[in-house]
């Protein structure tokens, strides 16, 4: 007996002849298109285990189809950014690293909106340009999720010309009808079979078997392990753990910033640890300038209060602690607050071409 495996990829295209797309150019200040890029952005990013995340820099064409679904097809350029992909941020929490040791890149994607206003990305690819190295190319197509097809697609000729006469077939005209004219197209990957036959010497099928996998669609996840040593865990931002690494950040912060009063720490917005040969903790706090000058005081002490007028800053910590040897080694980067909520206001502005 002897083994015959059949590959079946089987896909359906859905050909809506009843109901026209209307395609339009997109509007860079349209927070929809701003929202389709940020999905785009972050699939690229969740898709590279090491190095750092790439920052948006600016959309530069794209076009809005708008049927049954609505699919933003557009390219965007990027710039690498001083956030490693690790650190549980997003794109907008990083800034550009500095021109001659950043990488850049230029994508091409299509993202889809369901009726529910999430978005998804059906298909991206990105071009990535390293600092001094050859240009990398990453792919990424969904399994299982809708997107259109151009109507003069050759793809579209054995479909349509199989739709056509069954058509003509089971419809009791006098005349034949041909086709005129592919108003839209779309084309989902539904499942792939893999089939194995075992055949005897007689050439007949004395056993069957079959493996399919079901594409879902659109909403694809991959869930975590239930373990995983060594990955970023997030951490309740009032979680005692958190006393000692925010002590050295903020020991850290009052050391070199050069301010005549001391910083403590505020909140706490994110915070996150990761077992490294030691202990390393990510946080992301605001600081407030304190009533506690540095000529008057050795230290900031407890008795150190907020100032109601005094400045703030938005800080973020790197603190790496190796207990059993006393080490401990750290950075703080921090920015002023007020130029922080400047920058978001204008956020989306300065990605446009």
């Amino acid at each position: 007996m002897k083994l015959v495996t059949i590959l079946f990829l089987c896909s359906r295209l859905l050909l809506s002849l009843a109901e026209e797309e209307t395609t339009e150019e997109i509007y860079c200040n349209d927070e929809d298109v701003f929202q389709a890029v940020d999905a785009a952005l972050k699939k690229y990013n969740a898709g590279n285990q090491t190095g750092y995340q790439f920052v948006l820099y600016r959309v530069t064409e794209g076009t809005k189809t708008v049927g049954s679904d609505t699919f933003y097809s557009f390219k965007y350029q990027i710039k690498e950014g001083n956030c490693p992909v690790q650190r549980g941020l997003t794109w907008q929490d990083c800034d550009y690293k500095d021109a001659e040791e950043a990488a850049t890149g230029e994508c091409s994607a299509t993202v889809g909106k369901s009726n529910t206003e999430k978005f998804y990305v059906v298909t991206q690819t990105c071009n990535i340009t390293p600092g001094n190295g050859p240009v990398l190319t990453a792919q990424y197509n969904c399994l299982g999720c809708v997107h259109p097809v151009p109507p003069d697609s050759p793809e579209l000729e054995p479909v349509l010309k199989h739709a056509v006469k069954h058509f003509n077939i089971d419809t009791r005209r006098s005349h034949l009808f041909a086709l005129k004219e592919v108003k839209a197209a779309q084309r989902q990957d539904v499942w792939k079979c893999r089939d194995n036959a075992f055949v005897d010497i007689d050439q007949n099928i004395a056993d069957f078997s079959q493996d399919c996998n079901i594409y879902s669609g659109k909403y694809l996840t991959h869930p975590l392990p239930a373990t995983c040593p060594g990955c970023p865990r997030t951490i309740p931002v009032d979680s005692p753990v958190l006393t000692e690494p925010l002590g050295h950040a903020i020991k850290k912060l009052n050391s070199e910033i050069n301010h005549i009063s001391y910083f403590k720490i505020h909140t706490v917005k994110k915070a996150t640890s990761q077992v490294v040969a030691g202990m390393r903790y990510f946080i992301d706090f605001i600081a407030r300038e304190t009533n506690c000058s540095k000529a008057n005081n050795m230290e900031l002490g407890p008795d150190c209060e907020v100032k109601s007028s005094g400045n703030g800053l938005s800080c973020n910590a790197d603190v790496y602690m190796r207990p059993w040897e006393n080490k401990v080694e750290l950075t703080v980067k921090c920015q002023d607050i007020q130029m922080v909520g400047a920058q978001l206001r204008s956020a989306w502005g300065q990605f446009c071409l």
